[in-house]
């Protein structure tokens, strides 16, 4: 909902795991979301982050690990060569 600003008033928004889309209840205790920094060429923090919250039942399966490395792949912060 928004107010007449155009800002946004919502007293609670759900989370969308990152790996599968799903909505995240907020009553949901295995759940994390993490924000990975941008760094410049000298290894120093620009202020600029990308967030992903991974769902507990991913955590569960076992599959956090892999669906984070993909996640991080498409967004070019990780690559997979030698």
């Amino acid at each position: 909902m928004q107010n007449d600003e155009g800002r946004i008033v919502d007293l609670y928004l759900p989370r969308k795991c990152s790996a599968t889309n799903r909505l995240i209840p907020a009553k949901e205790h295995g759940a994390v979301q993490m924000n990975v920094g941008q760094v410049d060429e000298n290894g120093r923090y620009t202020g600029e982050f990308y967030t992903f919250a991974l769902a507990g039942f991913i955590r569960q399966r076992g599959e956090s690990d892999s669906c984070l490395n993909r996640l991080l792949h498409e967004r070019g912060l990780l690559t997979f060569s030698k």
